[in-house]
């Protein structure tokens, strides 16, 4: 066997040591850390946890001041660990090479660390592992302006079919882009009943589809609304500027916390999405008020022009 192919399936530590750049570094590694996790792309992943093994090298420049058996002159291993936990904490993902993107990424913030080696290996959908492994090193990292918290607070908007349908709605948004904060729209589902079905998750996905179509048709009504479902696409168009109206399929079956509101009742719906994004408010056109919200609540009826 050639040392590369060896190297390709040696552990991250051995590659690290193999291509290792000039100058000293000292590496930390975890081995073997394994997590019950809902990931994946298929169906059948949905619903369920599986077996996800983590090791992990970081390469980190050495301490050159004495370190007096200090656990805080060091990059702990707790580090590393806590990024696994905290990207796991953010949403349900579909791919490993995501995952492995995002805590490389968050472990590449610690000061100390220079180049990281992430492999994840899924341990239950084969005879074997299947997994992915990447390399990632400070300059690959966003800079620290990137990196620091610029975390946008839109304003919320949920709209009633009434609402949707009002000749107000364009005097609406244009008071609400004239106050510059983002802005995303939330509706339910549109009055025609969805199909009822007696399988509860099938009957969820039907629920979360009929709010979609209703986005559709506000998107419909005024060209400055975009139907969006990820929140990629949302914080995008959060930072240009775009009026988004939120399809919830996508986010609501990734979270890893699930809502406890269900999709027919979409006011409550929209309240955890707002709280989730950290909304300055959510405006309520034309519903009735969700009973808690930790955001801040406002109503307004349908037949008032300002808001």
């Amino acid at each position: 066997m050639s040392s590369e192919t060896r190297l390709a399936f040696a552990h991250p530590s051995e590659r690290a040591a193999a291509t290792a750049p000039d100058g000293p570094l000292d590496r930390i590694s975890v081995r073997d850390h394994i997590v019950e996790v809902e990931i994946g792309a298929f169906q059948a992943e949905r619903g369920v946890t599986q077996r996800v093994c983590f090791n992990i090298v970081v390469e980190v420049a050495p301490v050159t001041a004495p370190l007096d058996d200090d656990v805080d002159r060091i990059l702990s291993y707790d580090r590393v660990t806590e990024a696994i936990a905290a990207e796991l904490a953010v949403e349900r993902l579909a791919l490993l090479e995501t995952l492995a993107a995002r805590v490389a990424e968050r472990i590449l913030l610690e000061p100390q660390a220079m180049r990281v080696f992430v492999r994840i290996e899924k341990l239950d959908r084969g005879p074997g592992a299947l997994g992915v492994e990447i390399v990632r090193a400070r300059a690959d990292a966003p800079p620290a302006e990137a990196a620091a918290d610029t975390t946008l607070r839109p304003e919320l908007v949920y709209l009633s079919n009434a609402a949707i349908a009002s000749p107000h709605l364009k005097g609406w948004l244009d008071q609400l882009h004239a106050t510059g904060s983002p802005l995303i729209l939330c509706v339910g589902a549109a009055d025609v009943p969805a199909p009822q079905v007696p399988h509860r998750m099938a009957q969820r996905r039907i629920d979360l589809l009929a709010i979609e179509q209703n986005a559709w048709v506000l998107a419909s009504r005024d060209p400055r609304c975009v139907v969006v479902a990820t929140r990629t696409e949302l914080d995008w168009a959060m930072k240009n500027g775009q009026t988004c109206v939120w399809a919830p399929s996508k986010i609501v079956l990734d979270s890893v916390e699930a809502p406890s509101a269900q999709p027919r009742d979409a006011v409550a719906l929209a309240a955890w999405f707002a709280a989730g994004f950290e909304a300055r408010e959510m405006l309520v056109i034309g519903a009735e008020l969700p009973a808690e919200s930790s955001v801040p609540l406002r109503a307004m009826d349908t037949a008032q022009e300002t808001l």
